[in-house]
């Protein structure tokens, strides 16, 4: 049974060729993941908790990855989770960008949680959801189930890395978080169209490019430091009695 889900391994330099592919297309394809997960972190004020809720989201978000790609032959004809994937990004990108009056932060709505238990569901639903587009790629890339699951392995260990980096990139750059909830959006409306009607998704290189150019735009601009407002002077009055 074993042999049927991971398959037979055949090794070949072939083979140790493509898992830096797989590993590079990973990381490439895992640049607006960890821009949301960073963000949805960031939703825990403690940096500590903020570190504990990314590894343990991840440990979660791995294991489902793994199940993922051992059934992604399966998953990849049940339209319907895509579908759910396709909603879940759409509403995470909704409820940050959604207008409202009394937000005071240019209608940005910043994930909250209450506690680390809170978060690690929604940081390991969010990589599941990016991980039905990732997948399906890699798939294509490979038939080797065993060197999809390495190069997933790799993948999620780098995503873990470029959270981390992330997290502390969205305090420098005023427009990198919006960027980053662009590029959920994007992947959402690609896993929507897909199923509909598959026919009709862009293909990956338009993906890439359109998440490349939001990249640009978040980081063009800099967190302007917070300046200390000048103490008020204080006025001295001369004693008209003294000399």
């Amino acid at each position: 049974m074993l042999t049927e889900l991971f398959g037979t391994p055949h090794f070949s330099s072939d083979l140790l060729l493509l898992l830096p592919l797989l590993v590079v297309l990973e990381a490439v394809l895992s640049a607006d993941n960890a821009v949301a997960l960073a963000a949805i972190a960031r939703g825990i004020e403690n940096p500590e908790q903020q570190r504990k809720a990314l590894n343990l989201g991840l440990v979660v978000a791995y294991v489902l990855r793994m199940l993922l790609i051992l059934t992604a032959s399966w998953v990849t004809q049940f339209q319907l989770a895509e579908l759910a994937g396709a909603l879940y990004l759409l509403w995470l990108a909704f409820n940050y960008f959604r207008p409202d009056s009394s937000d005071t932060d240019e209608g940005k709505h910043h994930h909250r949680f209450t506690s680390l238990w809170a978060a690690i569901p929604t940081i390991a639903l969010t990589d599941l959801a990016f991980s039905l587009d990732s997948v399906t790629t890699a798939i294509a890339v490979s038939r080797e189930t065993w060197l999809v699951l390495l190069g997933g392995t790799i993948g999620v260990i780098t995503l873990r890395f470029l959270a981390g980096l992330f997290i502390r990139w969205l305090k420098e750059y005023d427009n990198l978080e919006s960027a980053g909830y662009g590029a959920v959006a994007l992947v959402g409306l690609r896993l929507l169209v897909r199923s509909i009607n598959e026919s009709l998704t862009p293909p990956e290189w338009v993906m890439v490019s359109c998440i490349a150019i939001l990249f640009i735009w978040g980081f063009s601009k800099k967190t302007l430091p917070l300046v200390a407002e000048p103490e008020e002077a204080v006025e001295v009055t001369k004693d008209p009695l003294s000399l």
